[in-house]
This record gives C-alpha cells, sequence and structure tokens, in this order.
C-alpha cells in the first residue's frame, strides 16, 4: 500500500486571542490516501477553514503529527513549507484570485515562475489544461472577459499546472450559480479520474455528494 498524501495525528491548532488561548481544532485524526476524491464538511466556526490552512501549509499546527507527501511538517521552516506547498499542492479558491491583466494563459503559468522547468513544456501543459477544460479559444482574454465559471476553470488549470500530489479546493462553487456550480464540479470529478487526489471543503452538501468520501468537521472534531 503507498504511503498517504496526508497524514494527521492527534492535530491541534489553538490561536492566542486576547489574554486566553483559543482551542480550533481539538486532536484531528485524518488520513488522505492518493487517488481519492474528498469533501471536508462543517458549518461557519467548525473549523474546516483551519484544517484546510494546515493541510495546505499555510499554517502549522500547535501540536501532533502531520506528514504530507511523506514529509514532516512540523520540523519544515518557512521556506521549507513554501517549497513544499508550490510542489505538492495545488489550490483552488472561492475567490479565483486571477491577475487581471494578464491573459488566461499568462494566469495558469503564473505558479511555474518559481520552478526551474523547461518553458516550452510548461506552456506546452498549460495549453493541454486549457483545452481539457473548454477554454482553448479564451487563452488570449483577460479575466474580465470571462464568466465566473470560465474564472473558476482557469484557477484549476493554474493549481494543475506543475502536477501537484494534492488538489485542494476551499468552497470553489461559492460564487456560482448551480448550473455553473455543477460544472466545476464536472471538472474536478474528472480530475480525480486521471488521478489526481482532491479535497473539496465545502458546507454544502449538494457538493460535498460529488466525492466518495465525505468527512464531516464540528466544533473541531473530525466526525467521519
Amino acid at each position: 500500500m503507498s504511503d498517504p498524501v496526508c497524514l494527521m495525528e492527534n492535530i491541534t491548532k489553538s490561536f492566542h486571542v486576547g489574554d486566553q488561548d483559543l482551542h480550533v481544532l481539538k486532536g484531528v485524526n485524518l488520513r488522505i490516501e492518493q487517488g481519492e476524491f474528498t469533501a471536508i464538511m462543517g458549518t461557519s466556526g467548525s473549523g474546516k477553514s483551519t484544517l484546510m490552512n494546515l493541510m495546505g501549509c499555510l499554517d502549522v499546527p500547535t501540536s501532533g503529527r502531520f506528514l504530507l507527501a511523506g514529509r514532516d511538517v512540523m520540523q519544515l521552516n518557512d521556506d521549507e513549507l513554501s517549497e513544499l506547498r508550490n510542489e505538492h499542492i495545488g489550490f483552488v479558491f472561492q475567490s479565483f484570485y486571477l491577475l487581471p491583466y494578464a491573459t488566461v494563459l499568462e494566469n495558469v503559468l503564473v505558479p511555474t515562475l518559481y520552478r526551474e522547468k523547461k518553458k516550452d513544456r510548461v506552456r506546452e501543459r498549460a495549453v493541454e489544461l486549457l483545452t481539457l477544460v473548454g477554454l482553448e479559444e479564451r487563452m488570449k482574454f483577460r479575466p474580465t472577459q470571462l464568466s465566473g465559471g470560465e474564472q473558476q476553470r482557469v484557477a484549476i488549470c493554474r493549481a494543475l499546472i506543475n502536477d501537484p500530489e494534492l488538489l485542494l479546493a476551499d468552497e470553489p462553487t461559492g460564487q456560482l450559480d448551480s448550473r455553473t456550480a455543477e460544472e466545476i464540479m464536472g471538472v474536478l470529478t474528472r480530475t480525480n479520474e486521471r488521478g489526481k487526489t482532491v479535497v473539496v471543503i465545502t458546507h454544502d452538501a449538494d457538493i460535498a455528494a460529488y466525492a466518495r468520501r465525505v468527512i464531516h468537521i464540528r466544533d473541531g472534531i473530525i466526525k467521519e
């Protein structure tokens, strides 16, 4: 059996607020296998956003053991965490975070600027990804010329350009109507079918239903 992409054991996360500690995650145990499509569901304040930040190495746990792509996250400095994120994780957010003055193709290529790769090959891969999501005719457009669903498809291509082991999608349909949300979840489903590990953070049961595994988090505790 291959190693999991993500392994969390007894993870806690606290924030110092005023003169007291706010305990957000309270002993989380979580294992995400390679090739899984998992949804993490929770209401506002449940701890799901904090959990996503830890999974994405945007923050580190207060205590516990966390392995991502086989590396002990607790032992890494900021530069090493940044390198781990760039190499192993692709992010898709509710707000698309596209550069307004860059073309669709240039937006997809942004993560490659921090890696030494053959420029011709990454451009070729960007074109392949945009073609897969039906945007081959939009590559020279600016984000403002696209619909919300098209912008999110660009964001998904950007997340995949470095071929990450884990695709983290935080409320990826939050700004979209129901029909467009279906299209985006279809893209994520096909991405998973091509072998990519996908984790979707959501409060919406209809969105979570696309996943093959649903994890509930409530009051900082996992309830699968």
